[in-house]
């Protein structure tokens, strides 16, 4: 994309529309002025950033992984601002060629500009935020690691910044247009959601009474995107962990299944907490004792997945009727000279979701790869914060190269596989067995990956806009891994689809003519139109919340950045919602197995292969170049794959567009690399493979 090519369309769409919505006898007068007014913005803010774009295109290639992978926050940043160029010049267009048509719809097309010049104004701030990074980070280095109080003010300040304008009428515009009816569908359905979470219904009932609420969100493009702000500003924990779960309803998994590959085999496992003996890598004489995961509550059970597209020989457990296997005793079984692979789950930034969540690509990968697939379904925080998954991750891992012959392998290539949060996992799982002395993996496929559990600031985290990853989910993920926002533990309790959809039914029922008179009562009352890019009120509204839901409360707070750091003239809009953000600034953050980047050389040196794949549009995309680079530094093998236009989390998207099932193919292609190294040794050529994998525990981080 030549950006001189995008400011020169910019100026003379601009000025054509200025020049011709001031001429006279037009019709829609107010609206002309409106238009004019935003246009004038719109051509200053282009002004302004031309030079800033200039001075990132100079050097944003230093910071790249290598010239074959151009890819990290700066260029992320620069490729957001021309993808919402491109769409105002596009509207411009429309309205030149328009304006005078019967079929005109005046007010949404001056509307969607006003929206986009708003996107555009909070951009600019962003790019002013970068440049100052890049002045102030050392050279070739994406993250400020050594300055807690540059960090800190980054967050603060753009936490403070409007955000609505990025989910309302500009929503996904960054993305690829594939995927923005979905996108859409997301926001609407947290939104209405949000409303009637906190009522005494489970998952289905309340998601059959958020329809209700639905329509004026479709409607109202601006209320959306406020909604949407003021839910992810001050995240409640139990709503997102509730939101996300509703993935797992019987309905969701069952179409799922349906548009899925079909497999023999798809259990769950429970493993009993007993020690393991596993020989040592260095002489296969001696043993190393592995103890069941203990932290927290002591000796535990770990819950798995088995998920093999072929019956295979060994794999017992498709004799027996049960879908839900425990394994108290050993299950005798002769190895089978077949593949298997392993994946650290589940997604939802290591707080929501289990294997259930990601059956849909899990079974491509068994069937494209041949491959027996062992999903992890780890505790998840903040019931269970770090090294609770870790340890329970481990301990399958071990358990897998024990036992290989019931899962239907001879594991003589083994792989771990995961995104965001399972791709964190998956690094430090080596990483343990590094230090423990046993076999390491044969390769790593890390889809996105979480290297860096902090908020330190970097270019690509200035990004923070996609709707399936905003700063309040990170910061609350992260914070619930590190124990910081640790809960009482509860034991999960099951009930009946049957019984669950009856008791919802008749909630249901007794809340609908509530449900559809607050939705007509939306549009017949003028204080609910709420123009999240139009109108911003001096009174902030910030929610807090308690384990029973949300109780709003009204607050009147001043924002935490400091406008005189922007060019004299310029400053940025301020949220309605002032957040609340708590720095990850617990020591545990940094401890290297929670955040790998942070690793000392010591504990990386010996990993097996790594190969990251991650996304040009990801607020993670530098957690991935850093560690690229650092192991590429330390002379580890590694290899880093950017896909373009697409969100955190589009391994879970794969089967919407063609641009997510071809980026989760690459992931599969890693995959497949590593099980065919065997073939470049003959005496080994015709012996089965192992896969292991993990998943995030993320909506699209994560």
């Amino acid at each position: 994309m030549d950006y001189k090519s995008v400011f020169a369309s910019l100026e003379t769409v601009c000025e054509d529309n200025i020049a011709f919505l001031c001429g006279s006898d037009l019709p829609y007068g107010a609206v002309a002025k409106r238009l004019v007014t935003c246009l004038r913005q719109i051509q200053e803010h282009g002004q302004a950033l031309k030079p800033v774009v200039v001075s990132f295109t100079a050097v944003f290639h230093h910071y790249d992984f290598d010239a074959q992978t151009p890819g990290n926050g700066y260029r992320t940043l620069v490729k957001v601002l021309l993808s919402c160029l491109l769409h105002i010049i596009h509207k411009g267009r429309y309205i030149a060629s328009n304006y005078n048509s019967a079929f005109f719809r005046a007010d949404h097309n001056a509307s969607e500009m006003e929206a986009y010049s708003s996107a555009l104004c909070q951009l600019r701030a962003l790019l002013h935020l970068a440049q100052r990074l890049l002045n102030d980070n050392e050279y070739g280095q994406l993250y400020a690691l050594q300055d807690g109080d540059l960090s800190s003010r980054f967050v603060q300040e753009y936490s403070s910044m409007h955000k609505a304008c990025f989910y309302g009428r500009c929503l996904g515009f960054q993305f690829s247009p594939s995927l923005r009816p979905f996108l859409q569908t997301v926001v609407i359905s947290m939104v209405s959601y949000g409303e009637t979470f906190g009522k005494q219904q489970s998952g289905l009932g309340l998601a059959a009474l958020s329809l209700l609420t639905s329509g004026k969100y479709v409607m109202d493009p601006e209320l959306r995107g406020a909604e949407f702000e003021r839910i992810t500003q001050n995240l409640n924990m139990q709503f997102w962990k509730s939101f996300w779960n509703l993935t797992e309803s019987g309905l969701l998994t069952g179409f799922s299944r349906i548009a899925s590959s079909p497999v023999q085999i798809n259990l769950t496992l429970t493993v009993p907490p007993v020690s393991l003996r596993l020989p040592l890598a260095s002489d296969p004489r001696l043993t190393a004792t592995i103890s069941p995961p203990i932290a927290h509550w002591g000796p535990g059970p770990v819950h798995m997945r088995l998920i093999s597209h072929e019956l295979r020989v060994g794999q017992l457990f498709s004799r027996r009727s049960s879908p839900h296997h425990s394994l108290s005793a050993p299950l005798g079984a002769e190895a089978a000279p077949l593949p298997l692979a392993a994946h650290p789950l589940p997604r939802g930034g290591f707080v929501a979701q289990t294997s259930r969540s990601h059956e849909n690509y899990l079974r491509i990968w068994s069937k494209e790869l041949n491959v027996p697939i062992l999903s992890v379904d780890y505790s998840l925080s903040p019931e269970a914060p770090f090294p609770r998954a870790l340890e329970e991750c481990f301990y399958a891992y071990c358990w897998a190269l024990n036992n290989c012959h019931l899962l239907g392998s001879t594991a003589e290539r083994v792989c771990l596989a995961g995104d965001s949060a399972g791709g964190n996992l998956c690094i430090t799982v080596s990483m343990k067995a590094i230090s423990s002395g046993i076999r390491v993996p044969d390769g790593i496929m890390a889809a996105y990956p979480a290297t860096l559990l902090t908020t330190d600031a970097s270019p690509s985290l200035l990004t923070l806009i996609d709707p399936l990853l905003p700063l309040g989910v990170l910061t609350k993920c992260i914070n619930a891994y590190a124990g910081t926002d640790s809960q009482t533990v509860q034991p999960a309790v099951e009930s009946s689809s049957l019984s669950a959809l009856g008791r919802d039914t008749a909630v249901l029922l007794g809340d609908l003519t509530q449900g559809a008179s607050n939705w007509i009562q939306s549009f017949l009352d003028p204080t609910r139109t709420t123009g999240g890019a139009r109108s911003l009120s001096s009174t902030q509204r910030s929610y807090q919340s308690d384990e029973t839901g949300r109780t709003p409360s009204l607050t009147s707070t001043p924002h935490c950045g400091s406008d005189s750091d922007y060019p004299e003239g310029f400053k940025p809009l301020r949220s309605e919602c002032l957040a609340f953000v708590n720095p990850t600034s617990c020591p545990i953050i940094r401890n290297p197995f929670v955040s790998p980047l942070l690793s000392p050389n010591e504990l990386l040196r010996g990993l097996p292969p790594v190969h990251i794949v991650a996304s040009a549009l990801d607020a993670l995309l530098d957690d991935s170049v850093m560690f690229a680079k650092k192991l590429r530094d330390m002379g580890q093998p590694v290899s880093l794959t950017v896909v373009e236009d697409l969100p955190h989390g589009f391994l879970s998207l794969s089967q919407l567009s063609k641009e997510t099932e071809g980026a989760a193919e690459m992931c599969v292609e890693q995959m497949r690399a590593i099980f065919q190294q065997e073939d470049q040794r003959p005496a080994l050529r015709k012996r089965p493979k192992l896969e292991v994998t993990y998943q995030s525990s993320s909506p699209s981080s994560g």
